[in-house]
């Protein structure tokens, strides 16, 4: 015992010291963003007009006009880059990714902790900013906004550093003199085109993998939410400046069509946020330059509910699955299967929360809900609605507006629909609105097949009381991403990886894979007891080749990896043999 006690003693000072050096704050400094300007009390009056945009086309000019969906107030106008400008923005950034390619760690981390240190400081700024741009609600912009790119930041200080140094590898039974490792080296100008459901996180998302791996970034925002994604970048530059980051590190640049197309011609790997369609398009583009892509485009998940599941808690996570970010939400719960047996139950209590649930400004009153970010988007959750109620669905629970302004039409009031089957549009296609079509089930393997009757593949979320059969259930759909008794928890665990399969697009981010997808992996091997073992071509299969050159490839295949230890010792023996007469022949050439 009397031996323990010294390690016992150096192992509990030990974690004391760890204790109390994390009651020492780190000494991360403050950094000043200019928000003068976004500020909702100090808006010039140039600014306060409503704004009417055109209906029927999309805008397409020079400018993009910014409004607030929520009140129609008009935000202001920014550039849409041309081709050119859009190349001379990604120079900047390759001459600053050489530069920031060099950068420690050390440096990275303090980076990151500069951001940190804001996005907490400045919780309610960042939040205003998206909800004013996108119509979301304050508590749905923290949840979707604040919480992932916090969770993404710290997990990237805990881990980060690791996953990107050289990785050791077995070297095989050929090659044990050798040492095997990966390295992960920055790939240059990583580009991102990210869509306006969460404007801040879409654009914090791939910045933050690109600059800890050491690459630059240059990321187009969508045209439906440039006023907040140029706002944010200002804090971006703020904290690179206080690491003393080169500039042009990252851009954010804004435009419509031709400014993505210019993007994507122009870096070495693209980072797309969207719809299939404009996903196929940034494919065939891509593929002019072969740089590797990332698509992440859109989902239909199924929400499975168990008969014995506890309704009113899954109830609310449900409700709150399709009205998170008014129908907005990134994760797409968008058909929900419940069990013959509770059916009834379920949408009783589903249709009594939606009831409650109110929708208007979000920062003009107390509201469940926002309004819908993009022009006319309510048109189209309307004629879903209408087809599937004349194809024999029924609409049981619709929530209620509040004030809206004069010349407000982007609500949608949160609609509950029964009875519906896959025949309907709105089982089939991407809603991106708080839709909840429920439909019955009545096996296990019914479900399965029901969830994956679909184009779509990112994510699903199965809830039973038995968490065996949830997993089961869960293992069966063809998906990217799949919560046990949850919703959009994969997202939150930012060590996991995320994507879809099919129509939802290929490729991931976050997690260890999305840190990796930003680097160029390099396969090293070098000998390991250098110069004193070094790689030779043996004799029989030097040039000119012996003519017993196969027999000795032959055996020494079998010696390596032969099933049977008594044939891999024969063959030894007989590579041995080979190579001793080799050796002797070549000897007796050299005495003739």
């Amino acid at each position: 015992m009397a031996f323990w006690w010294p390690i016992i003693v150096l192992a509990f000072a030990y974690a004391i010291c760890r204790f109390l050096l994390m009651l020492i704050p780190p000494n991360v400094p403050s950094i000043d963003v200019d928000a003068s300007d976004v500020d909702d009390g100090s808006q010039a009056q140039e600014n306060s007009f409503i704004y009417i945009p055109p209906r029927g086309r999309t805008q397409q000019s020079d400018r993009i006009q910014c409004y607030e969906p929520a009140t129609m107030k008009y935000l202001g106008c920014f550039p849409a880059l041309t081709p050119d400008a859009v190349k001379a923005r990604v120079a900047q950034a390759r001459k600053a990714q050489k530069i920031w390619a060099k950068s420690s760690f050390k440096q990275r981390r303090q980076f990151l902790r500069i951001l940190l240190k804001y996005i907490i400081e400045h919780q309610e700024l960042i939040c205003e900013v998206s909800s004013r741009d996108t119509g979301k609600t304050m508590v749905d912009a923290s949840l979707g906004e604040i919480m992932t790119t916090c969770e993404k930041i710290t997990w990237l200080l805990s881990e980060g550093e690791k996953w990107l140094k050289p990785e050791y590898r077995a070297s095989g039974r050929s090659m044990l003199h050798k040492i095997s490792k990966v390295e992960f080296h920055p790939l240059g100008v990583i580009g991102a085109i990210v869509s306006w459901n969460y404007p801040f996180h879409n654009i914090f998302n791939p910045m933050l993998a690109a600059v800890f791996s050491g690459n630059s970034v240059v990321i187009k925002v969508s045209e439906h939410a440039s006023w907040s994604g140029c706002f944010y970048f200002r804090i971006i530059q703020s904290a690179l400046a206080a690491v003393g980051a080169p500039e042009n590190l990252v851009e954010v640049i804004t435009g419509f069509a031709e400014t993505g197309e210019a993007l994507v011609s122009s870096v070495d790997k693209i980072i797309f946020v969207g719809s299939p369609g404009v996903g196929k398009m940034i494919m065939r583009k891509a593929a002019e330059t072969l740089i590797p892509v990332t698509l992440e485009l859109g989902g239909k998940d199924a929400f499975i509910v168990c008969e014995d599941v506890d309704i009113p808690h899954v109830a609310q996570v449900a409700v709150r699955a399709v009205l998170q970010s008014s129908g907005q939400n990134c994760a797409g719960a968008e058909r929900f299967y419940v069990h013959r047996d509770i059916y009834t139950s379920f949408v009783n209590q589903v249709a009594k929360i939606v009831k409650s649930v109110s929708a208007g400004p979000p920062l003009a009153g107390r509201y469940d809900m926002g309004a819908i970010c993009m022009q006319e988007h309510s048109d189209k959750l309307q004629s879903l609605v209408d087809d599937a109620v004349d194809k024999g669905a029924e609409i049981v629970a619709r929530g209620s507006f509040g004030h809206l302004g004069e010349g407000v039409d982007q609500f949608f009031p949160p609609t509950v629909l029964t009875n519906v089957d896959h025949t309907m549009k709105l089982m089939q296609e991407e809603a991106f609105g708080p839709i909840m079509p429920i439909m019955k089930f009545s096996t296990d393997e019914e479900v399965v097949e029901l969830a994956n009757d679909s184009r779509y593949g990112l994510g699903c979320a199965v809830f039973s009381g038995s968490k065996r059969r949830a997993k089961m259930i869960a293992s069966q759909i063809h998906c990217g991403v799949a919560a046990v008794n949850d919703f959009a928890s994969t997202y939150m665990c930012q060590s996991l990886p995320f994507g879809g399969v099919k129509d939802s697009g290929f490729g991931r981010f976050a997690g260890v894979e999305g840190l990796r997808a930003c680097c160029l992996v390099k396969s090293i091997a070098e000998d390991r007891w250098w110069p004193y073992i070094k790689t030779k071509i043996p004799k029989p299969i030097q040039y000119p080749v012996a003519e017993n050159g196969f027999e000795f490839q032959e055996s020494l295949v079998e010696a390596l990896y032969g099933l049977n230890i008594w044939d891999r010792l024969r063959a030894l023996v007989n590579v041995l043999k080979i190579i001793s007469e080799q050796n002797t022949v070549a000897g007796n050439k050299r005495n003739d």
